[in-house]
C-alpha cells in the first residue's frame, strides 16, 4: 500500500471543437496589454515575439466575434491597444471559472480515497 500523497490539478481552457481559443497564457497577455497599453510591451514582459502577441490577441478578437483588444498605430509616441469593455469581460469570467474550478478541486481533494 502506498502513503503517496495526492493532488488534484486542473487547467480552465475555452475552445471549440478544433481548437483553444483562451487559457492563462492569453488572458495573461490580455491583463499585461490592459496594464501597459501596449501590445509590444507586454509581448516583452512575457517573453514571446510582437508577431506571437499580435497573432494570439487576432485570434481571440475575430474568435470571440467582437474586439477584446483595440489597437492604435502611433507614429512619435508609438502606438497604444485597450482592453475592450468586452475584453475585461472575458478575463473576469475567466477568473471566476479558474476560482470555482479551484474551489471544486479543493472539495474533491478532501474526499479523495482510493
Amino acid at each position: 500500500m502506498s502513503n503517496a500523497i495526492f493532488n488534484l490539478n486542473g487547467r480552465v481552457w475555452i475552445e471549440t471543437a478544433d481548437e483553444k481559443i483562451l487559457g492563462h497564457g492569453r488572458i495573461e497577455l490580455l491583463e499585461r496589454i490592459q496594464a501597459s497599453g501596449s501590445i509590444r510591451q507586454a509581448a516583452l514582459q512575457m517573453k514571446m515575439s510582437y508577431k506571437q502577441a499580435w497573432d494570439l490577441v487576432n485570434h481571440m478578437n475575430n474568435r470571440f466575434g467582437q474586439p477584446l483588444v483595440t489597437s492604435h498605430r502611433g507614429g512619435k509616441g508609438g502606438g497604444k491597444a485597450i482592453v475592450t469593455e468586452y475584453g475585461l469581460k472575458v478575463i473576469n469570467h475567466f477568473h471566476v471559472l479558474h476560482q470555482k474550478l479551484q474551489e471544486f478541486l479543493k472539495e474533491n481533494l478532501q474526499n479523495l480515497t482510493f
